[in-house]
This record gives structure tokens, sequence and C-alpha cells, in this order.
């Protein structure tokens, strides 16, 4: 059996041949992507979960500066600003196993300079590594798109947030590592707080494996032989035609209100959870506690999503997202006036996730529905950098906020980010009725 001719990959279940044609079968790939993405993120959750909960205590270790645990979740929010556009450019021109593989490799990479880093007790190094680690956070963001590539409408936000849902397991899983990942670093002469590094790595390599062997046929590149019309406008380059693409955005108020809920939610989102585990450790929670309180976060950012998808899909996406924008409120209250309870800053921390699902899911869906297929990958590509780039600057804010005003101050800073979202998303909704 010989290849698709643009693919150069066998053809399984969902594909089939009439006179010679290969003939896809749109709902069948589309749920056989959806599974391996799905599989995929079991296992990345894990990594990228670990990084999230140790991160800031292992930087706070080799530098004994509480403002620098901050840029730990700063550099991997940076990385991925970075990344994602040349992650996006590789998955245009070569598909989605491309692009999504070679992100989470870089991310291995990543979790191996970080552990040098610790080895030597060379700060830079490990901060270095923490960087290179944010590619895991540009696959993982792309990844959701991929699950709307072959997607009809009405099914769009379910098939993103099943994909969004799928790293709940191995991202409540990966901070709660932090005891055995002691064990790990103190076998191999490390930090503790560089334990579960070992295991991050792990499960980049095996996301990537997944993606490789099981991503066929790559969703982008059928999605394409699908639209003869955009199959010319793959011609074209990546960069000039992001530069259209955004100007696409910016004349559209759906797609403007859809990026908006995407790059300021995650900038609240940011903010608030990079100093929380150095607030509870200051306050001498463990690092059983710290690990828990994150799960918790992670739980409540993907184990709701189904949810968050569905009412998406029936209430509408700006709904969903003003809800979010009223979580958010809600959950930096409860954690910025917490104090050292240590129940009400994991509580506010889960409805942070909370707000963050649905500002994602619900934006997400709405901002690639909203361009056309032409420019779909070029927005969305565009979306994770401006995401990450600004989610960086509230991360790299976030210790000096801390450091001046305190955690409350830091939340309430972030809560008035809910602003300029909900103003954007009633101003959309009024223009529609």
């Amino acid at each position: 059996m010989t290849a698709a001719p643009d693919s150069h990959e066998s053809i399984p279940s969902g594909i089939s041949r009439d006179q010679g044609a290969v003939l896809p079968d749109r709902a069948a790939v589309q749920r056989r992507t959806v599974n391996v993405l799905m599989a995929a993120q079991v296992v990345i959750g894990i990594g990228m979960g670990a990084v999230l909960s140790s991160g800031g205590l292992l930087i706070e270790h080799l530098t004994g500066s509480e403002a620098a645990a901050g840029f730990a979740t700063t550099l991997v929010t940076l990385g991925a600003a970075l990344l994602s556009v040349p992650l996006a450019a590789l998955s245009r021109a070569r598909g989605r196993r491309a692009g999504l593989a070679t992100g989470w490799l870089i991310a291995s990479a990543g979790a191996l300079t970080v552990l040098a880093g610790a080895a030597l007790g060379r700060a830079p190094l490990a901060l270095f590594g923490l960087l290179l680690l944010g590619a895991g956070t540009a696959a993982n963001l792309q990844s959701r798109y991929a699950a709307t590539d072959l997607a009809e409408k009405d099914g769009r936000a379910r098939a993103l947030s099943l994909v969004v849902w799928s790293a709940t397991v191995g991202a409540v899983l990966g901070p709660n590592l932090t005891g055995p990942g002691a064990a790990v670093a103190r076998a191999l002469g490390l930090p503790e707080a560089s334990g579960t590094f070992v295991f991050s790595c792990a499960a980049f390599l095996a996301g990537a494996a997944v993606i490789r062997a099981r991503l066929r046929p790559d969703p982008l590149l059928l999605a394409a032989r699908l639209d003869a019309a955009a199959a010319p406008a793959r011609q074209a380059r990546f960069l000039t035609r992001m530069s259209g693409a955004l100007r696409h955005v910016a004349a559209s108020p759906s797609a403007l209100t859809g990026l908006t809920a995407l790059v300021l939610g995650h900038a609240v989102m940011v903010s608030v959870m990079t100093m929380t585990p150095v607030h509870l450790a200051h306050h001498g929670a463990s690092l059983s506690v710290v690990g828990f309180t994150i799960s918790l976060h992670i739980a409540g950012m993907y184990a709701l999503s189904p949810l968050v998808g569905k009412a998406a899909d029936r209430m509408g996406r700006v709904p969903v997202i003003l809800a979010g924008q009223v979580v958010f409120v809600v959950a930096t209250l409860l954690a910025g006036t917490a104090g050292s309870r240590q129940w009400a800053i994991a509580a506010g921390l889960f409805l942070l996730g909370v707000a963050w699902s649905c500002a994602t899911v619900a934006g997400s869906t709405l901002l690639s529905e909203s361009v056309d297929a032409e420019h779909r990958s070029e927005v969305q590509g565009a979306s994770d950098t401006l995401m990450n780039l600004v989610g960086a600057a509230g991360g790299a804010l976030s210790g000096a906020f801390v450091a001046f005003s305190g955690y409350g101050g830091l939340n309430a800073a972030a809560a008035v980010l809910v602003v300029p979202v909900s103003a954007c998303a009633l101003y959309f909704a009024l223009r529609r009725r």
C-alpha cells in the first residue's frame, strides 16, 4: 500500500481507497486524532505538572532569592512564547506530528539541562533549561488546536476540551511526585527540588514517541488536502502570512474577544500560580503540601474542561468567557485573603484553574472559528506567542509584587485584568445582538 502523495505516511483506519485515490473519512480520522492526542497528554501532563511545582523552589534554593523564584515559571512561559511561532511554522510546513514531537523533544533536553544546573550548583544553567522547557508548554497549547483541525463546528469546543482534560491525570500526578523526586535527587546527590525533573524528562520523551508513532494521518495536512482553497496559501512565507493573520484578527470582534480572553486569562493564572509555592513554603508548608496545592490547581485547569467545552458548544463561547472572569475574581479574593490558611490557598488555586479553563477552552474555540482556514495556523501560533509573552511578564512581575505588597497585593493586581476581558466580551455580545 502506497502512502498519500503529499504526506508520505501509511494509511491507517479511517482512510479508504477508491480507484487509486485516497478518500479520507473525516469523522473517523478526527476520532483517531483526538484519542492519540489524549494519550500523549496523559504522560505529558506529568512532565509539566512536575515543572510547575518544583521550578520556583529549585531556583530559590540555587540563588537564595525569593524574587528569583518567580523567574522559574517566567522563563518557562517566555520559552513557550519564543518557540510558539517556530513550532507553528514547522507544523504548517510538515504537519502536527513534526511540530508537537519537536516541542516535546526540546522540553526533554530542557529538563536534562535543569538537572545539570542543579548538579553543578549553577543557577544560570538551570534557568536556561527552564527556558527550553517552555517548548513543552508551546506544544501542549498547540495540541489543543490539533484537535480542531478536522472537527465539525458544533463539536470543536468539545474536541478541544477533551484534549485539555486528558492532561488531568498526569498533571495532577506530576506535582505529587515531589516526595519521590526528593528521594531520587538524594540518590543522585542533587538538591531535593530537582528530582521531579527526572520524571519530566521521561514524560516528554514518551509523549513525543506517542505522537511520532500514532498521529497518522496528520490532521493538519489532511485538513489542507480536504480544503482545496487553502492549498495554494501554504506556499506563502509563514511570517508574512502571520502579519496578515494578526490584521485579520484585529478586524474581527469575535476573534479579538477570543484572543483577549486567552492572553489576559493566562496572565492572571501564571502570575498568581508562580508565587504560590514560595508563599506556602514561607508559611511552613512541606513539599507534599505544595505539591498537593498545585495538583488541585491543575485539576481545576483540566478536570472540568469537558463540561466547559460542552457549555461553550451549547450556551455560546462568550457566556463561558464571562463566567470565567467571575470565577477569576472569586479565586483571587479567596487566595489573596487566605494568609497562612493552606486550605483557603488551595481552594483559591483550584478556582483559578477553573477560571483559566473557561477562558482557554471558550477563547481558543472562538478565536479558531472566527478566522478562515487560510489564516488559522498563523493566528494560532501568534495567539500562543502573545499568551506566553504576557504570561511571562506576569510571572516576572509577580516576585516584585510579593516583595512590595505581599501575596494579597499580587492577587489584587491580577484580578484587575478581568476588566478588559469582560469589556471586550460584553461589547462583542451587544454588537452581535
